[in-house]
């Protein structure tokens, strides 16, 4: 018998999904993904407003095989922590989980490509306007939580030049460093990653 999960995916039962009273990584996953794509959860994350999941993700059996064949799926960062599962670094801005678009990735890139628009105010991405100064600045998240001020510009324009020039560099240097490693697709499209003014 079929468990529907979230309103959108079936266990049928196949795999585990749980061993040792500790659900599996294959699961928690799935079952991550499939919360993400519910009205519930674009109530509190308006950025994932829309997402959906395609017709063979909605299968637990599936999506857990489909892992065991994903590179990165076993990898650990520095911290220990598990690494992610990334819908929209193959295609910019997509909306639907499915296998052939998903990979995983370290927590330090999925980070660096985070959207924040509730929070980025009314300027381009990477920009904000210093009232003391009556001028733009532009800043950039570099991770865990780190802003770094890259300068303070007379024109909006010039502020996210700056920022997106630093983005794309960062962004290049950061998947440098997982070569070989990461999903070989994920690896080129980051390295041609481009920011545009609506990121």
């Amino acid at each position: 018998m079929k468990e529907l999960v979230n309103g959108i995916g079936f266990n049928d039962r196949k795999y585990l999904a749980m061993e040792c009273g500790k659900h599996l990584k294959e699961y928690k996953v799935w079952q991550s993904m499939l919360s993400r794509c519910t009205k519930k959860f674009w109530e509190t994350n308006p950025s994932y407003n829309g997402c959906s999941v395609s017709e063979p993700f909605k299968s637990y059996s599936y999506f857990y095989e489909w892992c065991q064949t994903q590179k990165g799926f076993k990898n650990r960062d520095d911290k220990g922590n598990s690494w992610c599962l990334d819908k929209d670094i193959l295609l910019k801005n997509n909306k639907m989980y499915s296998e052939n678009l998903c990979v995983f990735v370290p927590a330090r890139l999925n980070i660096l490509l985070t959207k924040r628009d509730v929070a980025r105010g009314e300027y381009l991405v990477g920009v904000c306007w210093i009232k003391q100064k009556s001028r733009f600045m532009a800043t950039c998240n570099i991770g865990s939580g780190v802003k770094k001020t890259i300068g303070v510009f007379d024109n909006e324009q010039d502020a996210f030049q700056a920022y997106k020039s630093f983005k794309e560099a960062l962004i290049k240097q950061v998947v440098s460093e997982y070569k070989g490693q990461i999903d070989d697709r994920a690896y080129q499209a980051l390295m041609n990653y481009t920011i545009n003014e609506k990121d």
